[in-house]
């Protein structure tokens, strides 16, 4: 016998493996509430795209880490990997005052990396996810929507020809 919760459960289990499985289609990954989006460009040139995106859409851009560069320095050989740090008060800190603990995941990042086979993709924490790891309530729902759409739009402009 199925109980209301286990078939809550299992309804959004199934939800969630078919959004998985739809998102394969169209070159998406994502694990753990990592969304991993393949970019028609290059490493750097996906970066400047993000990077230009996030500044037109008003965000700030804290901080830009060249990984690969990091490994450079000390002898390592790492491929392209590149990390982007951004956000807007106004949308992070309604987020921190429902759960201060998501200052840790805060401001947003996203990564720029190239695998083995040369293809270049961008991945980033779904705002959703770090919501519900950090506990937020349906009060922060909105916010989070919002965040996501917005993510979302700038991977699209920094890994999709206009």
């Amino acid at each position: 016998m199925t109980t209301p919760k286990l078939g809550l459960l299992i309804r959004a289990q199934v939800i969630a493996l078919s959004a998985t499985l739809g998102l394969w289609g169209v070159q998406t990954m994502a694990a753990d509430g990592l969304t991993t989006i393949q970019s028609s460009f290059d490493p750097q040139e996906t970066m400047h795209r993000l990077e230009a995106a996030a500044k037109a859409k008003g965000l700030t851009v804290f901080a830009r880490i060249d990984h690969a560069a990091g490994a450079a320095e000390v002898g390592l050989g790492l491929r392209p990997t590149e990390l982007l740090i951004f956000g807007n008060a106004r949308g992070g800190t309604p987020l921190m005052q429902s759960n201060q603990t998501m200052g840790i995941d805060l401001p947003l990042k996203a990564l720029v990396w190239q695998d083995a086979a040369g293809k270049t993709w961008l991945s980033y924490n779904d705002p959703r996810w770090l919501a519900q790891r950090h506990g937020l309530g349906a009060e922060a729902g909105a916010t989070v929507s919002a965040l996501a759409a917005a993510l979302n739009a700038l991977a699209k402009a920094a890994t999709t020809p206009p």
